[in-house]
Order: C-alpha cells, then structure tokens, then sequence
C-alpha cells in the first residue's frame, strides 16, 4: 500500500468518527444542545470558519451575520432576551449548516473551586448523616426530573470544539450523577423561587490551590501574592499558575454568566496561608469579572469547614489558630462590590474528615446569599450574625453584629458557646455569653479589665450561636489586624 493511500484511508477513518471535521464552522464546546442562555444580557456566538467566510446565526426571531476574520474567528451577539421555558432550535450556518437543538433562555451560574465543589451528586446520595436532625427530602438521583434545569460539566480534557455539540444535559439521571453536588442543589433551589430555566456549568479540580484557576500574567500583578518561602504541597502540580485557567476557564469566555459561585481554600491552607490568600482571590474575582466584562458580577463563595490541620500528618506543621487565620483572609472578599459568603462551621460531624457532607444544605445557603443580593429577595436572610463592633462596659464586652435576622439565638437552647476574651497580658479564657436584645454582653471572672474578644477561634470550631433563621454565626476576632488592607 502506497503512503498516498494510507493517507486518504486514515482521513477517510477520521471522518467515520468526527464527521464534521470537514465542516468550515465549528463552535467551542460551551455552545451546543441543551444549553441555557443568559437571559437579560446580550449573548455571544461564535467560532472559527474559513477566513472570509459569511455566518449566519437565526435563533428566537433574530438573525445576525457576520464574516469569519483573516484568523478564521467569528462572531455575532444576539440581544438580549427574556427568559423561556420554550424548547428553541439555533441554527448556525456557513458553508455548512449546524442545529443546536432544545435551547433554553434563563439564568446561569458558574460554580468553580476544588474537591468540595468538585463533589459529586453520586457520593451526596450515599450520605447517611443528618443537618438539625433531618436527613435529605429525597434522592435528587432518583427523583430529578426537571428538564428546565440543565447541566455542564467542564471536562479538563474535553473543552476542545467537536461536532458532537453534546455536553449539556438535564439535571436528571446518568449526566447528573458526576455534577457537582453543591452546584446541583444551588440550582435547584434558584428554580424553586424564580420558575425560570436554570443553568449550572461546574469546572473544579479535587486539591487545587487557587493559584491555577488565576491566569498565569496575572499572578505577576503584585509582589503580596508571592512568598520564597513557601513550601509546596505534596499536589504541587495543582498550584502551577494559570494550569486550570487555560483548559477550564478560559474555553468558556465569553459565554454569558450571571455569576460565579466558588468554594476552594483547603489545599492553600494546608501551606498556612493567610492574608497572602486574600490577595490572591481578590486578583481571581477581579481577573474573571474582567474577563467577562463585568466588574461587578456577583462572585459567592464559602468559607471552608473546620478541619483537624493540626493534627493532620499529611500537612505542614500547623496551629489550631491556622485555619481561623485562613476564614479572615477568605472573609476580606467581602470588602469588594457585590460578593457574598457563607459559613458551615456546623456542618461537619468530624475535624478528621476534609470532605464534609450535607452539600445540599450547602448549595442552598449558596442560594440565599443569591436570592437576597442578586434577585432582590431582600426578606430573605442568608448569613448568621457578623460580628460588627465590641464596646468595654466595666468588666464586661458588648458585642453588636449585622445578619441578626430574627433575632439572636442558641441552636439547642443552652448557653452560647466558642467565645473567649483577653486582657492586656492577651491570655484568652472562655467566656460567658448573655444575650440581650440582638448585641452579646461577655464575661469571665478570671478577666477583669477585658481587651479583646474571640469567636470560634480554632480549627475545630463548632458552636450553638446561630440567628434564628438557623445560620451559624461567623467566627472572628475583635484584634483583627488585616481588617482594612483592600
């Protein structure tokens, strides 16, 4: 056999399988069946085409045209539409013709991060624990059947453009057994609330630090990213800069998102990072909302659960106050426009344990921060008390604090618990906790001339002080020394 031959049998192979590669359009993978598209926004599509060559794009009464630039790219941007149940068809042509089929308009989110973001719906069914008491309503694994919720999982080694256009899928059965469990149950929730399509797209990496989900120039911005001294982690290819961005971020820009969802910090506070981290996920939220052209896309994260770093021997020596040092530098987000966070400091049954379960309850606390900053839910409560200021009385500390919802309250109904105060010599002692009204009055017989105040402060921290509304309060120190850094 002749080698021209065996190059016209091998194209002939390729084309059995990838029929399409012939075509002169071809999408990016975020593009195809079953997709929802951002309602209320103008909303990209594009591609590559020969150079020059004329694209067509017809979907929901509007059609865009364009031509394909000297580098083959394209694209066209269709209005702004308001969100449908509708199953719709867009239908892309060039010198070939593409049909995206079952298109929905509605809200999309993209959920990102590591492990406990990553985890998935088919270990979330397995979950015998219980959250106040109750186990999950149902299986979602068993029961999700609604179709107006749809699903994208970004795939490390699969976002290259193909001519399957697959990748979306209804949040029900096969597809929604390896979907983030967090991102699943956030949007099932929204969808409750607002009856209008919801699409979730989930891109996280199990032990990544945060420094591969920010584009590599980036982490050059500022010098307070950096520390020589720092000792990589036994996954340290999962901190190389810019790594996940460039497959797993950067593929989906420009599509149109809502927002950004993101729960990640365990594999930066195995380092014993602090305000570094800070500065690091302000650059993450700035560089993405630039991305997207968008400065002030609403950005939710969590606060990572408590966890036995200090006993752990698969990390660097840690103390137990390591972690609490972690949650204020994770909290310093909150300081920049349109962010949000939530705490599950009572949501895990063991410090031994990195991957806490009751990610439903996760998801839907992710949701209440949305539902009343996003979606002008304003009733809705979605964080326990935050410490707001302290004032000295005597021998005593009152405590005041935003998020109080209903009221001040202690989870089982006994004394509140995980407060300790300092004096001068900065030796902090278990406190007594009265509450009056919605601000604390502190105490302890072993202070007298009391300074400063703790709460939570160690890595196992679990406590009974919620609002009434069940929300745990956030953990804090009165002697925060990082308070105004951004």
């Amino acid at each position: 056999m002749n080698f021209k031959k065996i190059i016209i049998l091998t194209f002939a192979a390729l084309l059995s399988v990838y029929p399409d590669l012939s075509a002169k359009v071809i999408l990016p993978k975020i593009l195809g069946h079953n997709m929802v598209l951002q309602r209320l926004k103008t909303v990209p599509i594009w591609g590559t085409a020969n150079p020059g060559e004329k694209i067509t794009v017809v979907f929901g009464g509007q059609h865009k045209e364009t031509m394909a630039n000297d580098s083959g790219k394209w694209e066209v941007k269709l209005n702004p539409m308001s969100a449908s149940e509708l199953s719709r068809e867009m239908v892309i042509t060039g010198t070939n013709t593409i049909r995206l089929k079952n298109i929905l308009v509605g809200e999309v989110w993209l959920c990102s991060g590591q492990s406990n973001m990553e985890y998935a719906m088919r270990k979330n069914s397995k979950i015998q624990g219980t959250v106040k008491g109750k186990k999950p309503l149902e299986d979602d694994l068993l029961t999700a059947n609604n179709t107006n919720i749809r699903i994208f999982l970004v795939r490390r080694k699969y976002m290259s453009p193909d001519s399957t256009h697959g990748g979306w899928d209804a949040a029900s059965g096969v597809a929604l057994k390896d979907f983030s469990a967090v991102g699943y149950f956030y949007g099932k929730e929204l969808y409750q609330k607002l009856h209008i399509p919801i699409g979730m797209i989930s891109s996280a990496v199990p032990g990544s630090r945060i420094e591969p989900w920010i584009e590599a120039s980036k982490m050059e911005a500022s010098p307070k990213m950096k520390d020589g001294k720092v000792l990589e982690p036994l996954n340290a290819d999962n901190g190389d800069p810019g790594k996940f961005y460039t497959t797993m971020i950067k593929p989906l820009i420009p599509f149109p998102l809502r927002g950004f969802l993101w729960y990640q910090g365990e594999s930066n506070c195995f380092l014993n990072e602090n305000i570094r981290y800070a500065y690091k996920f302000k650059t993450l939220i700035e560089s993405w909302r630039s991305d997207w052209k968008n400065e002030t896309m609403p950005f939710y994260f969590v606060q990572i659960a408590p966890y036995g770093y200090s006993i752990s021997k698969d990390v660097r020596p840690h103390s137990p106050e390591n972690l609490p040092e972690f949650w204020e530098a994770q909290a310093l987000a909150l300081t920049i426009p349109n962010t949000g966070m939530i705490t599950i400091t009572d949501l895990v049954d063991s410090i031994v344990d990195i991957h806490p379960a009751y990610k439903w309850e996760v998801g839907r606390r992710l949701s209440l921060v949305a539902l009343n900053k996003t979606y002008g839910f304003k009733d809705i409560i979605c964080s326990g008390p935050t410490y707001k200021q302290m004032k000295i009385k005597n021998n005593r500390i009152e405590v005041t604090f935003t998020n109080t919802g209903s009221g001040l309250a202690s989870r089982n109904g006994k004394p509140l618990t995980g407060f300790t105060i300092a004096g001068a010599d900065g030796k902090f002692v278990i406190a007594q906790a009265e509450t009056q009204g919605n601000k604390l009055i502190l105490s302890s017989p072993d202070v007298k001339e009391p300074l400063n105040v703790r709460f939570s402060w160690t890595e196992s921290a679990g406590s009974n002080f919620i609002n009434a509304e069940g929300l745990p309060a956030v953990p804090f120190r009165s002697d925060n020394p990082w308070e105004k850094i951004f």
